[in-house]
């Protein structure tokens, strides 16, 4: 199964150019509605959502669809994973949030999975004109280079973002809160991809999600795996797209420095887990 790699960068950009960016500062009230919990949605995510799933089907004929959109409307959809068709992954636009309050923090998140393992990915930031993209056992690229994770001497060297509060189990929680001061925290940017853009461009050095839907992460994890990090569930194993009812994803620059992360943050208490 040959994919383009540019031919699908370039349906993304131009959907994010159509559908997403004339909407950016301009929504009404009306336009916005929450999903529960604090999740947003707007007329935005559901034209680019439409417009993706329109030409992500056409380019990859016999290939489904799972667009968190849908997914909301449809929980059943995730069963698609486990199956042997090739499928996509959207997220049309991820930090509603943000792009709902006018924040310039938001990226449309794609990729492509085949069996339960990802093998194409691509974030694009549309107000700075980025786009990262990778594909398995090819690297990960932007702008015609490739990026490489460059990794600290040490645990006290590293930085970064520890996501568990809103939708963490109230355990894994507590057990967080207590060790969080242990490790320097960077300030969350409420846009998982942009915290991956982060993390494969080196502006920092690991992240730890405890809400593990397929479009925030299968993108962002191939990324950062393909670039030369390690990204695991919390329970040291490998982290697949069926894994979204687990309840922790640790990446870090290589696997010494990820156990070093995981037996500062957890200990013995994660063997239990």
């Amino acid at each position: 199964m040959a994919i383009d790699i540019d031919q699908i960068s370039k349906i993304i950009e131009d959907t994010a150019a159509e559908e997403v960016m004339p909407r950016f500062r301009t929504l009404s009230d009306g336009d916005i509605r929450d999903k529960g919990r604090g999740d947003l949605v707007t007329v935005a995510d559901l034209a680019s959502e439409a417009v993706l799933t329109e030409r992500l089907a056409a380019a990859l004929p016999g290939s489904r669809i799972l667009g968190e959109e849908a997914v909301t409307a449809d929980p059943s959809l995730f069963e698609q994973l486990r199956g042997d068709s090739p499928v996509w992954t959207i997220d049309p636009i991820d930090g509603t949030g943000n792009f709902a309050r006018g924040r310039p923090v938001f990226a449309v998140m794609v990729a492509l999975v085949v069996s339960d393992a990802p093998v194409a990915a691509w974030i694009h930031d549309p107000v700075n004109r980025r786009m990262v993209t990778a594909e398995t056992g090819s690297g990960t690229w932007s702008a015609g280079q490739r990026l490489t994770i460059q990794a600290p001497d040490g645990l006290d060297q590293m930085s970064g973002t520890i996501h568990a509060s809103t939708f963490a189990r109230p355990d894994i929680a507590a057990q967080i809160q207590r060790r969080r001061n242990l490790v320097n925290t960077l300030k969350s940017m409420s846009c998982a991809g942009w915290e991956y853009l982060r993390l494969v461009h080196s502006e920092m050095n690991f992240s730890m999600f405890t809400r593990l839907m397929p479009w925030d992460h299968v993108p962002g994890a191939l990324l950062f795996q393909e670039a030369g990090g390690v990204a695991h569930c919390i329970d040291g194993t490998a982290y697949r797209p069926t894994r979204y009812e687990d309840q922790g994803l640790i990446m870090a620059p290589n696997e010494d420095l990820w156990h070093a992360l995981h037996q500062l943050l957890f200990g013995e208490e994660s063997r239990a887990r």
